[in-house]
């Protein structure tokens, strides 16, 4: 648990209250164990972490993985995942990026992990990640990605991943198709 001079200084998107427009305050609350944002109104505004879902795709033993075409880590390869809409499932968003990213849609099969980082290591991210089935579709990279490839687990560019949750990920996934061809 972070203690009070260690936890994130308010960004300027956070430096007023969204209901009533006062500033807003680092305080300790009687009734929390942390310090929370507060204004005159007695609004906390809690900070939470965002939440990016993403499915490994896989076919005849092969994972479909895509170079990323933007920052941050432009270049680095990854699975296809996104921030989670207000409005979808974890489910359903793992297989919106998959047909955005990469162009295929996909059947989820199981839950591969669940990943977080504690601010201010990571930026108050939580990722999800899924083995998926491809089902239908062509590999065609959209436009966050530079170039999609099959790879069989072998060939996964273990020093070129996007990020270290993407790492945690394929070992998971890899860990769930032992003994499978």
């Amino acid at each position: 648990m972070l203690v009070p001079e260690e936890y994130p200084a308010p960004s300027e998107d956070l430096q007023f209250c969204p209901h009533c427009a006062a500033p807003l305050v680092l305080r300790l609350l009687p009734t929390e164990d942390r310090p929370r944002l507060v204004c005159e109104c007695d609004h906390i505004l809690y900070l939470n972490p965002k939440v990016i879902v993403g499915v490994i795709p896989e076919r005849r033993g092969r994972v479909l993985l895509m170079r990323r075409a933007i920052e941050p880590r432009h270049g680095a390869w990854t699975f296809p995942g996104g921030f989670m809409e207000i409005d979808e499932t974890v489910e359903e968003c793992a297989v919106r990026e998959a047909q955005e990213e990469v162009g295929v849609h996909v059947r989820l099969i199981e839950l591969v992990g669940v990943y977080s980082r504690p601010a201010p290591a990571a930026p108050g991210i939580v990722s999800i990640a899924y083995r998926g089935r491809v089902i239908s579709g062509r590999v065609s990279p959209g436009r966050e990605a530079l170039e999609a490839r099959w790879v069989r687990p072998e060939e996964i560019p273990w020093d070129d991943l996007a990020y270290e949750t993407t790492r945690w990920a394929l070992r998971d996934w890899l860990k769930t198709r032992r003994g499978r061809p």
